[in-house]
């Protein structure tokens, strides 16, 4: 897996290009129960699970800024970019957008995936980005909910034919205080970083960094880059009249959308290839053939 996985990001980035900084697609829409699922984006009768992928798609794609709401814990929505976003050293990489405000965090938990496999798709392994509550003892990192449709059935996404709807991953500890003590005035707070929707997209503290990725066991991914995002809610919580606690997404954004990747930078155990120095300029040698850091074939 690591030989394909750096062989596809090498290639991904070599190949420079003008290339957008926003979300190119939406692969896959599937949000929890919640009280805006339905009308954020909105549903219309016979709409079915491609129909609502389409419409989230339209709201978040290039910098639309429209905003779907991803329900109740485990709601998620999938994402990509026309290019890979490189992991450069020492910066964040990413953001993404959500509609938190001070006393307002409704944080998601963020996925990154790289194209292994070169097919173009989200169906690689997935990597948490390791936030300020990763490492909490009261994160829950094997965390499950199994949704019901009830009688009334308003919260519950109405394209979904199945009567229930599974969710795993990892739960973060409740935000909410009620400050009023009677169920009237709740603050929901924001965690210190590396959450969507938990920060205002104006701090600095909203920006992710492909560094954070972590394997499931906990250790580094060491990821030269990603092309593809995964957004869940990490809350399960109620909060009165505010109802359920639901990550909200506007877009994202590649920070650095003109990078490549820094070879010197990739360990060299990582790399499918030998780096090869030449009149003081850095090269890769892969199957025998010579590339520049664009890519190109070339003859020395």
């Amino acid at each position: 897996m690591q030989r394909y996985l750096f062989i596809a990001a090498f290639f991904a980035v070599a190949f420079a290009r003008a290339q957008s900084p926003y979300i190119s697609r939406v692969w896959e829409y599937c949000p929890a129960p919640g009280q805006f699922v339905n009308s954020m984006p909105e549903y219309e009768q016979g709409d079915d699970a491609n129909d609502m992928r389409m419409k989230a798609e339209e709201a978040i794609v290039d910098n639309n800024r429209g905003m779907i709401s991803l329900g109740g814990w485990g709601g998620f929505v999938v994402f990509g970019f026309d290019h890979m976003i490189v992991n450069v050293p020492n910066m964040n990489d990413l953001l993404v957008l959500g509609n938190a405000f001070e006393g307002a965090a409704e944080p998601g938990i963020v996925m990154v995936s790289c194209d292994a496999n070169g097919n173009g798709k989200p169906d690689d392994e997935w990597y948490e980005l390791a936030g300020s509550e990763y490492s909490n003892p009261q994160t829950i990192h094997d965390y499950s909910v199994t949704y019901k449709r009830t009688e009334e059935g308003n919260n519950y996404p109405k394209w979904i034919e199945e009567d229930s709807i599974s969710f795993a991953g990892s739960r973060l500890l409740d935000n909410y205080e009620d400050l009023s003590g009677e169920g009237t005035y709740y603050v929901l707070y924001a965690y210190p970083w590396g959450y969507a929707d938990n920060l205002p997209n104006t701090d600095e503290g909203a920006q992710l960094n492909i560094q954070w990725a972590v394997k499931a066991d906990g250790t580094p991914a060491n990821l030269p880059g990603v092309h593809f995002v995964k957004v869940y809610t990490a809350l399960h919580q109620q909060c009165g009249w505010l109802g359920e606690t639901s990550t909200e997404i506007m877009g994202a954004e590649d920070l650095h959308p003109n990078a490549t990747q820094d070879l010197n930078q990739v360990p060299s155990d990582q790399v499918p290839c030998t780096k090869v120095l030449r009149n003081g300029q850095l090269y890769l040698k892969y199957k025998g053939k010579i590339y520049n850091v664009q890519g190109k074939r070339i003859e020395i």
